[in-house]
């Protein structure tokens, strides 16, 4: 590799390199990803042949020049971007390829988490990442013949949440509650989740858990974090609904899943449908996970969502928010949030109300 230069490039500061990778990736099949923080690209005598993309941990957009294609250009190109992505703070990382890629990648010091035949497959670079989670877990595992499950980004806690996760626990023997961990939403994770602790208090048979990159993370569900994408790709709700299905549900044997109905996003109501599909009636090594939709509580004139309430933060109107959240929503919101500006965008999937599988 003399004459091969591997180097780092932002690709939102070099606008014309930007065009040459996604002429490269378009060989491969693949598309460009606006997320991508830096690429590693390769350049033997000035012309880009191999490049690989890093978002944050995860590891995406590996293209290789037909012309140039080889195990040890392969190798050194993912060597560069996970040695890279240590450099900058990132030492378990996760990585999409197709699964025709996946022996190679498992000559590199990855190993698969999850398949979606013949589309994509989700691998991280340890061996022990999922059963290590997993176990941790267990050790608050309920009996029961019906052990339900919630994931919920509350952006913010509503009381239609807490309207839910009542329903959830009357109808089950007990109910695990889970908080996106990723701090991607209008309200930060720590405020995210201790909102929904005091939000739920008082409620029997219910363990909260914090979230975790196997979960609703830009790891497992990255379209969830891109509102402006529209309606999320199969490939994307599967890896996130199968690893839930295939890890998280038997190690605490969760038997069902509980949604709010989705009256009005065509993205959120697409995730609870492909949420039947991935989690009860698709082929897996794991039992089936029931989903439950339960409609969402009224007020106002409508229902409920945390994307309301965001609407009317925005607009500073606390008093039509206080109908719509507990006591200690509306107070974090009054001292933290009232000066927050946002543009509100279309709903994303589950964008924080009682809407989806993931709230």
């Amino acid at each position: 590799f003399d004459d091969f230069d591997f180097y780092p490039v932002d690709p939102s500061s070099e606008v014309s390199l930007r065009g040459e990778i996604q002429t490269l990736l378009r060989k491969s099949g693949l598309d460009y990803e606006d997320g991508i923080e830096v690429f590693v690209v390769c350049r033997p005598h000035g012309r880009l042949v191999a490049c690989a993309g890093l978002e944050g941990n995860i590891v995406k957009c590996v293209a290789i020049d037909p012309d140039f294609r080889g195990e040890s250009l392969s190798l050194r190109l993912v060597s560069e971007v996970v040695h890279l992505a240590h450099e900058r703070g990132h030492g378990h990382l996760f990585l999409y390829t197709g699964p025709e890629n996946v022996e190679f990648f498992e000559g590199c010091g990855f190993y698969p988490l999850v398949e979606v035949p013949d589309y994509v497959c989700l691998m991280e670079n340890t061996p022990v990442g999922i059963k290590s989670y997993c176990q941790r877990l267990a050790a608050g595992r309920k009996e029961g013949a019906a052990i339900g499950s919630i994931v919920m980004n509350a952006n913010p806690f509503t009381l239609g949440h807490r309207y839910l996760v009542e329903a959830a626990a009357k109808a089950c023997d007990w109910l695990h509650v889970f908080v996106v961990a990723e701090d991607a939403s209008l309200i930060s994770y720590k405020d995210r989740y201790r909102l929904v602790e005091t939000g739920i208090r008082g409620i029997e048979k219910v363990s909260l858990h914090h979230g975790s990159e196997y979960m609703i993370s830009r790891a497992t569900f990255p379209a969830y974090f891109f509102k402006e994408k529209g309606m999320v790709g199969p490939c994307r709700t599967a890896v996130d609904l199968l690893l839930f299905r295939n890890y998280i549900a038997p190690a605490l044997g969760i038997t069902h899943r509980y949604v709010g109905t989705e009256p009005f996003c065509p993205t959120t109501r697409k995730y609870n449908e492909d949420m039947k599909q991935w989690l009860q009636t698709a082929s897996s090594k794991a039992p089936p996970v029931r989903v439950i939709e339960i409609p969402r509580m009224e007020r106002l004139g409508g229902p409920v969502s945390a994307s309301e309430v965001r609407r009317l933060l925005n607009a500073r109107e606390f008093e039509r928010i206080e109908a719509l959240v507990p006591p200690a929503t509306l107070e974090l919101l009054y001292d933290k949030y009232r000066t927050v500006s946002f543009t509100p965008a279309s709903p994303p999937v589950a964008s924080g109300g009682v809407k989806s599988g993931i709230l």
